[in-house]
């Protein structure tokens, strides 16, 4: 689920592997490895969660509410 949610968000904004890797402070392969399959590690998943401004909980698949709810 981790991974078709981050390839998808990806494709939606038009960003290359390398870009988001950049932004979220990953080699580009260790960004690949996670687009095939590979769990995050908790910092990881918290960049990446922010970077998109998407929920934890959605990325892992655990809702299918996309966004953070904030008061």
């Amino acid at each position: 689920m981790f991974s078709q949610r981050i390839r998808e968000l990806r494709q939606e904004r038009g960003l290359t592997q390398t870009e988001v890797a950049h932004e979220v402070q990953l080699s580009m392969r260790g960004y690949q490895d996670l687009e095939l399959g590979r769990k995050p590690k908790y910092d990881t998943l918290l960049h990446i969660a922010d970077f998109y401004d998407v929920s934890v909980d959605w990325l892992m698949g655990r809702t299918e509410r996309r966004t953070v709810w904030r008061e």
